[in-house]
């Protein structure tokens, strides 16, 4: 149960679960629902460069049919990786496919996420995420190897009581507490210390009252349901204070929205019940990190392309060759999918992380595995296990979705599975077997060698990758690198 104090109202719940019954598909029918269920200001929403979302509200009857096609201007120098500021006008176009009643604020309000274009050619701008996520769903159909394709990421998250971290030129400290957690143990202060906390490592699957985070994971479940997305389930995770609320599976774009609502509402309802929510990847030394491991398929006129009975697996020809273009390209793709110098923290070889690029039936060890929760033709997919929540979903998922697009073109053969005990191995033999890139340096250095799969289609463009690597180069490797760590000084002040 909740053991912080009761929260205030998040949501103005007026229709069953804050979306029209009726498909919307275009700008009058979203001004119809809107109407109907009285929302009075419009939020516009918007991916930025490195993943967040961005966001701009206007009252509701500024919001016509033309806005949806006409844009609201905005200032694109100011959002880090977009514009110059001698060319920073961009505009944001709506997609009434989107519109739902915002799930977190207490004004009703229409929440629609925005596609962002360039106002003199007309075009999108090559720089949106959404708009690459778009483009790699139509290259996928251009190449006439499917025409859809779904995702399932299963995104994990700490949840703290309290959070403090700082960095000055003479300082650097973080401190995380959870009363969930088994640090607590052995607390006496000035309330009781009731017990009732997992062992280290034995959080995952653990009910009340060992799980404290039950009823705030339910509160999350309803109002993504009323958001529009589809939960199959949510339970704790194996570290202590750590969680996982799992979706169904969707089409890439729509699922990359999906994404950005998910973490939305995780972090909000969080807050609004006295906690702190993270998407970082290791917050916690000597625990388990938390990633996002990304289900995916082909399909093709309503049929699985991934499914052969007599197959490995039982996957199919197309499915292993796409297998095989996701581990030649993994070095580069976790660029995109595990973008930040924190990834590698979790991405450690000896440990459970996924480092080994190799695939194999339930082996989590590898980094893509095949489920087999269920042989049904429908249910089979790949998951890989590399990538962690910091990525940007549309991003992330588009690179991925190229890289299996370039292994069945090119009929990459992945080599043998890998089911065996990866840590047991003799080290000549662990040897021969490739790794994740070590750190977000060595990522960013493989996408600069290896990007041509990427901007086939005109999905991804040179001039986002080049951004991409420059700014992460910029931001987070040397800035990291030029900086004293804590445990620099346990090592070697008495030098």
């Amino acid at each position: 149960m909740l053991t912080k104090t009761s929260a205030t109202k998040t949501t103005s719940t007026i229709s069953k679960n804050g979306k029209s019954p009726e498909l919307i598909t275009n700008p009058k029918q979203v001004l119809t629902f809107a109407e109907k269920v009285d929302l009075q200001i419009v939020d516009l929403k918007f991916v930025d460069f490195l993943g967040q979302w961005r966001h701009v509200s206007i009252p509701f009857d500024e919001l016509t049919e033309a806005s949806f096609e006409e844009g609201i201007g905005y200032d694109g120098s100011s959002i880090v990786g977009f514009q110059g500021i001698e060319e920073s006008d961009l505009i944001l176009k709506p997609d009434p496919t989107t519109a739902v009643q915002d799930p977190i604020l207490e004004v009703p309000t229409l929440s629609l996420v925005c596609d962002v274009y360039d106002p003199v050619t007309g075009k999108r701008y090559p720089k949106d995420a959404r708009g690459v996520a778009r483009a790699a769903e139509a290259y996928l159909v251009q190449t006439g190897i499917a025409d859809l394709s779904y995702w399932g990421p299963e995104a994990e998250f700490f949840v703290f009581d309290n959070v403090r971290y700082d960095n000055t030129p003479q300082s650097a400290y973080f401190f995380v507490d959870s009363e969930e957690s088994i640090w607590n143990n052995g607390r006496n202060g000035s309330r009781p210390n009731l017990g009732h906390r997992a062992r280290h490592k034995e959080h995952y699957f653990q009910p009340p009252p060992i799980d404290t985070m039950q009823d705030l994971r339910s509160r999350m479940t309803l109002l993504m349901h009323q958001a529009g997305l589809q939960v199959e389930m949510h339970h704790a995770e194996v570290a202590g204070s750590q969680q996982e609320i799992d979706l169904r599976f969707n089409t890439l774009t729509l699922m990359s929205d999906w994404q950005m609502m998910y973490k939305y509402i995780v972090k909000n309802v969080a807050k609004n019940y006295g906690y702190t929510a993270t998407f970082m990847p290791k917050p916690v030394f000597g625990d388990n990190g938390s990633g996002m491991h990304v289900h995916n398929s082909l399909w093709k006129d309503e049929e699985t392309l991934f499914y052969d009975e007599e197959g490995y697996a039982m996957l199919s020809e197309t499915a292993l060759f796409y297998i095989g273009g996701i581990l030649k390209h993994s070095a580069a793709l976790l660029a995109f999918c595990a973008p930040t110098s924190n990834s590698y923290r979790r991405l450690t070889p000896g440990f459970e992380a996924p480092v080994n690029l190799v695939y194999s039936q339930r082996n989590r060890s590898a980094s893509i595995r095949i489920p087999r929760y269920s042989d049904t033709p429908k249910a089979k997919r790949i998951e890989y296990r590399c990538p962690d929540p910091t990525a940007n979903p549309y991003l992330a998922f588009s690179a991925i979705l190229m890289a299996g697009i370039d292994g069945v073109q090119n009929r990459i053969h992945p080599g043998d599975p890998a089911d065996y005990d990866l840590f047991e191995l003799e080290p000549a033999e662990a040897a021969k077997i490739k790794q994740v890139p070590g750190s977000l340096a060595e990522a960013l250095e493989a996408l600069e060698a290896d990007h041509d799969f990427l901007l086939k289609g005109d999905v991804f463009s040179a001039d986002l990758i080049e951004t991409w690597i420059r700014l992460k180069r910029e931001r987070e490797v040397d800035s990291i690198r030029l900086r004293p760590h804590p445990y620099e000084f346990y090592l070697y002040y008495d030098a």
